[in-house]
């Protein structure tokens, strides 16, 4: 759906006029389109110590070295390792897994200051950081913990579609480690254009870069649930776009738009609710005998039945619980004790930002997303031991054809509750999916990340 007002706000006499009102401005965002550059312009690299470089040296490095690589496959960016106000940088990556005490946040926080006012329209600040634990000594913990929250102000205070994100590494974890990386150039790349203010913990150095950054599910067999629209459609394009085989699932009445889709990404359409007892069993078979394999499911199936809790029916509570977390458990067993999805499998699931901050009349919407947090949490250990992972994307408000039902003067409040004053599109949810999917995402496990433009509930 078109956000008028942030059309009109752009451009012309009505964008000088929302000037002189002092009313928001959202910015257009800079979404990913084959063959343009990973970052349009200079990226300032600041920290000091052996971390910093290691980073500076791959973003700096050639590229076209060997594949599964870490430091020999360069991105050949321009680096830059002193700030420099006159410098117009498309990102600042921020390296603090050296710092000990909080006073040592300030060099390298005040350098970041000064070249904030400079910062391209749709640029990036990226922390990368150490995660606090109940180990720590107090001053460490302290220092590592205020990144939280210097990060997530931070984010709330760009402008012009830029965002800020962090990567956050568990003791142990190299800087180099692929999913450090594949999570750093995740939040440099305009596939994360409503991402905002999120930390995103790696917890292992497991995974590989991929032997293509634009086609890194080359393959790959993916299973996408609820995929004749919306949402779903877009997560099927995306993976289908970065290599996969895409398997479309959902329900026989959404059949003549199933197979549309499943036409398009140039895949196979299975027709089947999810709720069903075989469920798991048919989506397993199908993707064998079809295509010889499965390595990643995408739960994106749900469905919505609000009333206020207390105004719920039986009805409207199980339906909701059945379609949204219920049906992935039950998927979820049939995969992990059939023995065929154990080459790196990866699982990922739609949560949502009510999941985590509720919503009022949305009890039981709310209750199975928080339940599908509670799940990948619990079902990423069961992988690892075949390189695999779980994890989940909670969207906030996207601009989808449940939405565009949603009061006009509701849905534009609802449109500027966020750092980036606009909804998302499918497509932001579908490039979270997308990474999450990928081997650069190996070592995140059991974790949820947010697609919601830094809104402004929950964390």
């Amino acid at each position: 759906m078109t956000d008028t007002y942030l059309n009109l706000v752009n451009s012309g006499v009505t964008k000088k006029l929302a000037q002189q009102l002092g009313l928001p401005q959202p910015a257009p965002l800079r979404r990913y389109r084959a063959g343009t550059p990973l970052v349009d312009g200079p990226v300032l690299v600041l920290g000091r110590g052996k971390d910093a470089d290691a980073l500076a040296a791959v973003l700096a490095g050639p590229a076209g070295g060997a594949p599964g690589s870490t430091v020999l496959d360069g991105w050949d960016l321009d680096v830059h390792r002193h700030a420099s106000p006159d410098t117009r940088y498309a990102a600042v990556v921020v390296v603090l897994t050296d710092v000990e005490h909080p006073d040592q946040l300030a060099g390298p926080v005040l350098a970041t200051a000064g070249v904030l006012r400079g910062l391209a329209r749709g640029g990036r600040v990226v922390t990368v950081s150490r995660e606090a634990t109940p180990d720590d000594a107090p001053a460490l913990a302290a220092a590592r913990q205020g990144v939280d929250g210097l990060l997530r102000s931070l984010a709330k205070e760009l402008r012009g579609g830029a965002t800020g994100n962090g990567v956050v590494l568990r003791e142990g974890v190299p800087v180099t480690a692929p999913s450090t990386l594949g999570a750093v150039r995740f939040f440099l790349s305009a596939r994360s254009a409503f991402v905002d203010g999120q930390l995103l913990t790696v917890d292992s150095d497991a995974g590989a870069l991929p032997a293509s950054w634009d086609r890194p599910l080359e393959g790959r067999v993916a299973v996408v649930t609820g995929a004749a629209r919306g949402i779903g459609a877009s997560i099927a394009a995306t993976l289908a776009r970065d290599g996969a085989t895409v398997v479309a699932v959902d329900v026989p009445a959404a059949g003549e738009q199933l197979a549309a889709v499943a036409n398009r990404v140039h895949g196979t359409a299975l027709q089947l609710d999810v709720t069903a007892q075989d469920a798991g069993a048919r989506i397993l078979a199908h993707a064998l005998q079809r295509h010889g394999r499965l390595d990643v499911v995408v739960h994106n199936a749900g469905i919505t039945r609000d009333k206020l809790l207390a105004n719920m029916t039986p009805d409207k509570w199980d339906s909701v619980l059945a379609v949204n977390i219920a049906s992935q458990l039950r998927i979820n067993e049939a995969l992990l004790t059939s023995g065929d999805f154990a080459d790196e499998p990866r699982i990922v699931s739609l949560a949502s930002t009510s999941g985590i901050a509720g919503n009022r009349g949305q009890t039981n919407y709310a209750a199975s997303k928080g339940g599908v947090i509670g799940m990948v949490r619990a079902t990423a250990p069961l992988l690892v031991p075949f390189g695999g992972t779980a994890n989940a994307v909670a969207p906030g408000f996207i601009e989808t054809e449940m939405t565009a039902r949603i009061p006009a003067l509701t849905r534009q409040v609802a449109r500027r509750l966020n750092s980036l004053q606009q909804g998302g599109q499918p497509v932001d949810v579908a490039e979270a999916v997308a990474f999450l999917a990928s081997p650069a995402a190996g070592g995140i496990v059991g974790r949820t990340l947010r697609v919601c433009g830094q809104n402004m509930v929950g964390q």
